[in-house]
């Protein structure tokens, strides 16, 4: 099936590496699963791979902007908002969309992407945050989510699980949960 999905690689910025202001559990692990992903997805022939960023709206309204001003310095500082540097090769072959949403569902080109794949396999960071605002909002879309749990970094371990619990619930009618591992051997077994 791999053939056919299309991988959704969510916020993979510098921000949510060790040390940073908004540090997870593994993002830098999750990285290193997601490249070779990609890289699977590629040797397959399949060149359905779509990134997100999320930056902060200059203009923002309600909740919005109290998140601004608590979160200044990071929505001023480029560094923390630039991609993974690991992921510069990809990034020149993929488009990469920005939000200023949970949701990478809001960017009307990867929902239309989405649409047209038969499943949208979801890597990314935070897990309890913008990957789960968008794994809803795949789901209410009517799209069938294989979510790589360890292709997906939460702020620590126990929303990690937390999250995991969540989506266990819509399992298997809307979303697989599997490791990277898990879905080379999918694709394995099918060919």
């Amino acid at each position: 099936m791999i053939n056919n999905d299309l991988l959704l690689v969510i916020d993979m910025q510098n921000v949510y590496t060790k040390g940073q202001k908004w540090a997870c559990l593994d993002t830098e692990g999750a990285a290193k699963r997601t490249l070779s992903v990609i890289d699977a997805m590629e040797q397959a022939g399949n060149h359905k791979i779509m990134f997100t960023r999320f930056l902060a709206d200059e203009h923002p309204e309600g909740v919005w902007k109290q998140y601004n001003q608590e979160n200044a310095e990071v929505n001023a500082s480029v560094w923390d908002n630039e991609m993974l540097p690991q992921f510069a090769d990809a990034l020149r072959k993929y488009p990469l969309y920005t939000k200023s949403v949970y949701s990478s569902l809001a960017i009307p080109e990867v929902l239309e992407a989405a649409k047209k794949a038969d499943r949208v396999v979801i890597t990314g960071v935070v897990a309890e945050c913008c990957v789960l605002s968008t794994v809803f909002a795949l789901i209410d879309a009517g799209i069938y989510v294989v979510y790589l749990t360890d292709g997906v970094s939460g702020l620590d371990r126990e929303k990690e699980a937390a999250t995991e619990l969540v989506l266990s619930g819509l399992a298997p009618l809307h979303l697989s949960m599997m490791t990277v591992e898990e879905y080379f051997g999918e694709y394995t077994e099918s060919h």
